[in-house]
């Protein structure tokens, strides 16, 4: 009977130490070797005046914010931030009586990829990475009710956390949605919502890809 038990023993324990187990991928964290970051300025490929400033400057003031990397031009840089602001888009939710939206879902997308100048190399890159913000219009009269300026900042302090938390603590910690998710029927453009028309044969051609150098 005893040595039934010496052999039953280390098959329980064995199998208690295996129950235990999860598997956890270190983080994809900046190499030693970058120490100073730069921000280049945002491009803006919608139809929104100024969005690019309000976004690389919410962006350069969070890494301030943190502090655990200096922030420099990007001549003097060992990575950079590249962005490319590629979809805004409002969609109406609900409406007065005259047919007038009085809710919308603000959608901001951005393509963003760090730049690494010391390796000559991407080492990563976030497609539609996305800031999203549901508000009533200002002249609803509702409780909560914010301006669109209003809730584009919102978003601003919403994306450049995730942009930072992105290029500081690795994979994993900010996410994109897919090209399905995004609606196709509303065109990138303030207060508008009828159908997109096909664009004109001479159109500028879709935003391409951020080229670092």
């Amino acid at each position: 009977m005893k040595s039934k038990l010496f052999w039953v023993i280390p098959v329980i324990i064995t199998f208690l130490g295996c129950s235990k187990y999860y598997y956890n991928p270190a983080p994809q964290i900046l190499p030693s070797y970058i120490r100073k970051l730069a921000v280049r300025p945002f491009a803006n490929h919608t139809q929104q005046y100024g969005l690019e400033d309000k976004l690389t400057l919410a962006v350069q003031d969070e890494f301030n914010r943190d502090g655990r990397y200096q922030i420099t031009t990007e001549d003097q840089a060992d990575g950079v931030v590249i962005g490319d602001i590629t979809r805004y888009i409002l969609e109406p939710l609900s409406f007065d009586s005259n047919h007038v939206p009085t809710q919308y879902k603000m959608w901001i997308l951005v393509n963003v990829t760090f730049y690494d100048k010391i390796k000559n190399q991407t080492l990563w890159t976030e497609p539609n990475m996305t800031g999203e913000l549901r508000y009533y219009v200002a002249s609803s009269g509702l409780p909560g009710a914010t301006t669109e300026v209003e809730a584009q900042q919102t978003i601003w302090d919403q994306m450049s956390r995730d942009i930072t938390t992105r290029t500081l603590e690795g994979f994993g910690t900010a996410t994109g949605t897919t090209d399905k998710a995004v609606p196709k029927n509303y065109p990138d453009q303030t207060n508008s919502y009828a159908p997109v028309a096909p664009p004109p044969s001479d159109a500028p051609a879709p935003s391409p890809t951020p080229t670092p150098y």
